[in-house]
């Protein structure tokens, strides 16, 4: 069986064509006739079968809707970008799903074991969601008798769910789709540059003095300290890398601003040396908060806000 490729010709999707980016300015199908647009602004008017025919024309993985977001303006995942190792989990995890599918560990009656198929994999007496159960429910029990070789074989964490995705990314991507993403790509942590760590801790103080605000808003903070202080030359992560990163250094925002005022400061003079208290009165904590009501004042009888401060010092024992 084979699977058809859909391109899809809209005006503004990019091509690579010989390993230059083409983008379509105007396709007319009635006619069979597509204007591309280089990056020079060169234009390339060709027939749809001469791109069609073409081995070295392909939909650029940029501007391609099917596709993740995390996916895009990237080279298409392929076995080859496998170890061999994990080529194996692939095709063994690719066994199961075709057993699951068609009964058959090979996909094709005419090449079946003399075992095949299973009742609990019998596509005649069987709904797909009965075998996806039972399937989950085989690899869970040999999970459970011998965890480390499930391990070993990347079948220690299969759900139903993981049945389900693993076929629909089959389906999308071939046999490669069944191939856990790290496998794919290692984890290189985040990028950032010195002018954007200064905007972010320019941004911090400013965030910790007024309403609570969210990722988007001091997103649009650091882009304008990035403008005003660097230039526009200055290339600034997107959106989910600054919110990863800004958790990452100062922690969740979902405490009080006042709370989150007084953490901060904790932080910015803390000593980060063990103390030892030798006298009474070296180390005294402070705690100050506003009271919820108001007193009258002892000049013009105002009434004005009061702060309560507490000290507690380290008492020695003798």
């Amino acid at each position: 069986m084979t699977t058809a490729e859909v391109w899809d010709l809209a005006p503004g999707v990019e091509l690579m064509v010989g390993g230059t980016e083409w983008r379509i300015e105007s396709c007319l199908p009635h006619l069979g006739r597509v204007t591309l647009i280089s990056d020079e602004g060169a234009a390339w008017k060709v027939s749809l079968s001469e791109l069609m025919h073409r081995p070295d024309c392909r939909p650029s993985s940029r501007t391609r809707k099917d596709l993740p977001a995390a996916s895009r303006g990237r080279q298409p995942k392929g076995m080859e970008d496998l170890e061999p190792r994990e080529r194996e989990h692939v095709m063994r995890r690719l066994d199961h799903i075709r057993e699951v599918e068609s009964g058959y560990r090979s996909g094709d009656a005419l090449a079946a074991l003399s075992h095949e198929p299973r009742p609990q994999y019998d596509p005649d007496s069987t709904t797909l969601t009965q075998r996806r159960r039972a399937k989950a429910a085989e690899l869970r029990r040999a999970a459970d008798d011998d965890f480390e070789r499930a391990k070993a074989l990347a079948l220690h964490q299969v759900s139903f769910r993981t049945l389900v995705r693993w076929d629909l990314q089959r389906r999308r991507f071939g046999p490669v789709g069944l191939a856990d993403d790290r496998w794919l790509r290692e984890a290189t942590g985040h990028r950032i540059s010195a002018e954007v760590r200064e905007a972010i801790f320019a941004v911090r103080p400013e965030t910790l003095h007024r309403s609570k605000i969210g990722a988007k808003a001091r997103e649009r903070l650091i882009h304008q300290y990035v403008r005003e202080v660097f230039g526009p030359e200055v290339e600034i992560p997107g959106y989910d890398t600054l919110r990863t990163v800004w958790r990452e250094w100062f922690g969740s925002q979902g405490a009080r601003q006042r709370s989150a005022r007084s953490a901060a400061n904790v932080k910015k003079h803390a000593t980060g040396r063990h103390v030892v208290v030798h006298r009474p009165g070296q180390v005294v904590a402070l705690d100050t908060t506003v009271l919820p009501v108001k007193v009258l004042d002892s000049v013009f009888g105002d009434p004005v806000s009061v702060h309560l401060t507490l000290a507690l010092g380290r008492v020695l024992e003798r």
